[in-house]
């Protein structure tokens, strides 16, 4: 088994999970197609890795090819290669991904962006084990083991006449579905704690001191539209941010994209009222979080009122005030308003107050 497989997160206790690993381990030996549908970040080619790597051609080539970063010409002649002078800019002979893979297993993901001419040839190599180059007129042999994959309804698309149901047919001697993150949720820490320690190494920390109560509440109660991808980007940038394997990851940023001080988002501060001290007065801790901030006074709606400035006094007023009960401490201010530490300080930034508060 290869080197670089072995260090394949495959992690997981749920039993849909585990229902899928029997039923690769069953498919694996047997020298037929396999359609493995999930949705995005799943890890359909680990799983496709998985069934080279226990089949018989575990020796041979495994090669991979998304079949939806190319174009009908080019994913033509990536998959079957092509004749030199075949068109513009074919100065020599190239060979495809069948020809290399001859012995072997070829993964192609993302099957249903194929083209109908594409889905043609593949139909060929798999009834009949050959196929030719573009711009050749000679048949070629190859022997090789097809695993495809999607996360497309691909029989609704042969409904529709948009994929070949013969294909499909052929493709799907066994069909291998995924389970999302959300019927996973034992495997969540599991997970999320063998992404971190592995994350860890990478930035040479001693150790990996695990993940607060709060983390892990924030990593089970989400719902992970990205899956077992997305869970990993979150735990690698969590780790990385913390910085200190002694002391347990608190903080879980679930959107890279919701810092209020991201380029497309920043805007110019406005000038604003000075809080009356009545207003920024400290208030308990304890009702910081769950009370608005205080309320303001009436509005005149008989004239217009700037809708952006008056939240961003409402914002202001409750960031002061949460630091002021938290004695200006900005790790238990984030808490107190429910944000991350980051979080924080892109609001703190945004309306400039770092300077004039303790860091």
């Amino acid at each position: 088994m290869s080197r670089k497989f072995q260090q394949d997160n495959l992690v997981g206790q749920s039993n849909s999970f585990l229902n899928v690993l029997d039923q690769v381990s069953q498919i694996a030996p047997l020298d037929k197609p396999v359609l493995i549908i999930g949705e995005r970040g799943t890890g359909k080619e680990l799983i496709a890795a998985r069934l080279h790597y226990l089949s018989q051609r575990w020796d041979q080539q495994y090669l991979t090819l998304n079949c939806a970063s190319l174009n009908e010409n080019l994913l033509e002649s990536e998959l079957f290669g092509h004749e030199s002078g075949a068109f513009t800019g074919a100065s020599k002979r190239h060979e495809g991904r069948f020809e290399r893979a001859n012995g072997g297993t070829l993964f192609l993901d993302e099957l249903a962006n194929t083209p109908g001419l594409v889905q043609e040839k593949l139909l060929r190599v798999i009834e009949y084990g050959e196929f030719e180059r573009v711009g050749g007129s000679r048949s070629i042999k190859t022997d090789v083991r097809l695993v495809c994959a999607t996360n497309e309804d691909l029989p609704s698309l042969a409904e529709q006449g948009e994929f070949r149901a013969d294909l499909l047919d052929r493709l799907a001697f066994d069909v291998i579905t995924l389970p999302p993150m959300r019927e996973r949720r034992e495997d969540i820490l599991l997970l999320a704690e063998n992404f971190a320690i592995n994350m860890a190494r990478e930035l040479g920390l001693e150790l990996f001191s695990g993940f607060s109560e709060k983390a892990k509440r924030t990593l089970l109660d989400y719902h992970w539209p990205g899956n077992v991808r997305e869970l990993k980007n979150v735990v690698e940038r969590a780790v990385y941010r913390t910085n200190n394997g002694y002391v347990p990851v608190h903080d879980i940023q679930l959107d890279p994209f919701e810092s209020p001080f991201r380029p497309t988002q920043r805007i110019k501060a406005v000038k604003t009222t000075p809080v009356a001290a009545s207003t920024a007065a400290p208030v308990a801790a304890s009702t910081v979080s769950n009370a608005p901030a205080p309320a303001t006074a009436s509005l005149d709606f008989n004239q217009v009122q700037d809708f952006k400035t008056l939240s961003q006094d409402f914002e202001i007023n409750l960031i002061k005030q949460a630091l002021a009960a938290s004695q200006f401490n900005q790790k238990k201010t984030a808490d107190l308003l429910n944000l991350t530490y980051h979080q924080l300080r892109g609001y703190m930034k945004k309306y400039q107050l770092l300077d004039s508060q303790q860091a």
